[in-house]
């Protein structure tokens, strides 16, 4: 989402950016987008917003926060027409800033015209320069906005062709919602790194960047949209095009990792099935002598039910989430040992006493957070801790619309399996393989999906310097 770095932000989590959604053709469309956000809050927590047209104007609202401290019903009643489109946003800059909070909404030759993006544009800085140098004066530290500022240089064309023309000019992800006075035009890149469903209720066009969304407004999903794909949804019905030039497909493996909710359905499978089986894989590569598996919960829960599934182990709660956690709280003055965590999570000493236990959790980012774990499940009466993640070692940085640390800051990046083990203080650790991560699939093989956060390999190559969020010169494989 942006080029900018946040370095006080010490989360041990990947983030993705944000979530988008959209409705064409129905009168209640922003009510719809609203209750889509509401789906799609796991995607973005410090932002959002909705823009609607009535065929004449468009209407805009965004604000900072969470969707129910963005929208109030005195706002929606102003939010009128029968198209919306909608975006959570999970900025990576310094601050939290409204001029960022999407959809962003300017004023072309012919009207109103509003962009929502999820992904992050490579070649950003790049563009942006280009486009300085030109005369381009820029409102946000958003990349998306690259995109409408080179929409804005083409000489003349409708709304979609001006789109292709912009987007023939950048590498990188994004799954991008449009919206004029006239139509609804979304758009995936070539390489389809971040997701994006197609559904209709009844007439209506909805898009979004999960099926959950779709779920809760009972619109009926069609499918995904596809990889360099351009829908519009206008008066004249739903049209596809395939303008660019082909790709590879390399849809994020994480998503089904981490980042989508577990009902969601994600490039054709349910992502609460393919955690499950993630899990089953784990137990038969990295088995232990146990009497009982417990999740970190909330993401590990799948995946811990398929590990005690194989392994025949007992399976309960023995972390019990607090889900009323803000991102951010107020830590005392004086120091409590491992505060952080516990305000989040807490171990049920009537579970977990005398047991050897198997905790499995998606992965181990910078491992601070699997330290303290390990420390409250101990404390909490365990007599072995043996830690499973059901993905590969997290070795490197995402560059396609996810908020990672550094190269440095990621422990498998610079520690075996062995020496992080010790680190968190576990009795033994053992991660998914490379080939395991992709056992759901009736051939596993990792041809159509980007898993370079875990291998390294970056479909588009990248100059990085193992420090840097943001790529500077980018040139993508074979083109």
């Amino acid at each position: 989402m942006t080029a900018e770095t946040r370095p006080e932000r010490k989360a041990d989590r990947f983030h993705d950016e944000c979530g988008v959604v959209g409705v064409y053709g129905h009168p209640e469309a922003a009510n719809l987008a609203y209750l889509g956000l509401y789906a799609l809050q796991h995607r973005g927590q410090e932002g959002a917003g909705i823009v609607s047209s009535d065929g004449q104007l468009l209407m805009s609202h965004r604000g900072l926060g969470l969707v129910a401290d963005v929208f109030d019903q005195d706002v929606m009643r102003r939010l009128v027409g029968n198209a919306a489109i909608a975006h959570n946003r999970y900025s990576t800059a310094g601050r939290t800033l409204l001029k960022n909070t999407q959809p962003f909404v300017v004023e072309f030759v012919g009207g109103g015209l509003a962009v929502a993006h999820n992904g992050n544009i490579v070649n950003a800085l790049q563009l942006r320069e280009e486009l300085e140098e030109r005369g381009s004066i820029f409102q946000s530290s958003v990349d998306t906005e690259v995109i409408i500022h080179l929409m804005a240089a083409v000489a003349g064309g409708s709304t979609v062709e001006r789109a292709i023309e912009a987007l023939s000019q950048v590498q990188g992800a994004y799954s991008l919602l449009l919206l004029d006075r006239d139509q609804m035009i979304a758009i995936r890149d070539p390489h389809g790194f971040r997701p994006l469903v197609l559904g209709r209720i009844k007439d209506a066009v909805v898009v979004a960047s999960e099926t959950c969304a779709l779920d809760l407004i009972g619109a009926d999903y069609e499918r995904e949209v596809e990889p360099g794909e351009v829908v519009v949804a206008s008066k004249k019905g739903l049209e596809s095009h395939f303008p660019f030039k082909s790709a590879e497909a390399h849809r994020c493996v994480f998503e089904y990792v981490y980042f989508s909710r577990p009902d969601s359905t994600i490039y054709g499978r349910s992502v609460y099935q393919v955690r499950k089986a993630l899990g089953r894989r784990l137990a038969q590569e990295r088995p232990a002598e146990a009497d009982l598996v417990i999740p970190v919960p909330d993401s590990g829960v799948p995946a811990a039910l398929g590990f005690a599934e194989e392994s025949g182990y007992e399976f309960d709660f023995g972390l019990i989430r607090n889900h009323y956690v803000g991102r951010t709280f107020i830590e005392p003055q004086d120091e409590i040992r491992h505060f952080g965590v516990k305000v989040k999570l807490n171990a049920q000493r009537q579970v977990l006493q005398n047991k050897r236990v198997v905790v499995v959790d998606d992965s181990i980012v910078r491992g601070t957070t699997s330290r303290k774990i390990v420390a409250m499940l101990r404390q909490g009466g365990a007599s072995e801790v043996h830690m499973r993640i059901s993905s590969p070692p997290t070795i490197g940085p995402c560059f396609y619309g996810v908020d990672t640390p550094t190269r440095d800051e990621l422990v498998a990046s610079s520690h075996s399996v062995e020496q992080i083990r010790e680190y968190i203080g576990a009795d033994s650790l053992g991660f998914l393989s490379e080939e395991g991560l992709y056992g759901f699939l009736p051939e596993p093989s990792s041809k159509g999906y980007c898993d370079a956060c875990f291998t390294g390999r970056y479909p588009v190559r990248v100059a990085d310097d193992g420090r840097s969020r943001q790529l500077v010169l980018f040139e993508v494989k074979g083109g």
